[in-house]
């Protein structure tokens, strides 16, 4: 069975639709260009009572020809410190992992990738394993993240808070140039990293 050029298009469209009619929660999503519809751009707001919480996490979204058969890549361009996430930023779960077997035998075939996934379903699964109080360190993308949880878990999440409030910062002080503005950036990012 393969994935047929329009239907893919016709279904990414829905998806696009569906999420400017219907805002969700936590998240937007939206084109990189209106005349492209394989790449999204998105943006989670840090959730509540996380180490994320007040930060903004740029990611894409780039669907592959073959979809909804195959699912997409997402790749967070915000700086992420986290076992499930690769160095260069690729989010790795299960749901967008390609459907079947895994050979290595740490997922079942049903946590893969299925066509009924939606970019609102990847979302709140993405969203969902970064809200874990500690992250799973089995089969962990960033070897380096998953070993600090083991064995520095203060020192993981005093990271990852920095992390995720160096863009808010970012935000906040643009406007400020020079000498000023750097003191103002480290002055909030010790500040929040504090708390």
């Amino acid at each position: 069975m393969t994935s047929s050029p329009a239907g893919n298009t016709l279904l990414l469209k829905r998806q696009l639709t569906e999420l400017r009619k219907r805002p969700v929660d936590g998240f937007s999503a939206g084109l990189k260009d209106e005349s492209n519809l394989f790449e999204w751009e998105i943006m989670i707001i840090g959730p509540n009572d996380t180490l994320y919480e007040g930060g903004f996490l740029r990611a894409e979204l780039r669907f592959p020809p073959e979809y909804p058969l195959l699912p997409p890549k997402m790749k967070f361009i915000t700086p992420m410190w986290h076992p499930n996430i690769y160095p260069d930023g690729t989010v790795c779960i299960s749901i967008l992992h390609a459907p079947g077997k895994d050979e290595w035998g740490y997922e079942d075939a049903s946590e893969r990738w299925l066509p009924v996934h939606t970019v609102e379903s990847i979302l709140i699964s993405v969203i969902s394993l970064l809200s874990a109080d500690v992250p799973n360190t089995d089969s962990p993308a960033n070897i380096d993240a998953a070993k600090q949880v083991r064995e520095d878990i203060a020192g993981y999440k005093k990271k990852v808070r920095s992390l995720s409030m160096l863009l808010i910062v970012d935000l906040y002080t643009v406007r400020f140039e020079g000498s000023f503005g750097s003191l103002l950036k480290k002055l909030s990012i010790d500040c929040f990293i504090e708390r």
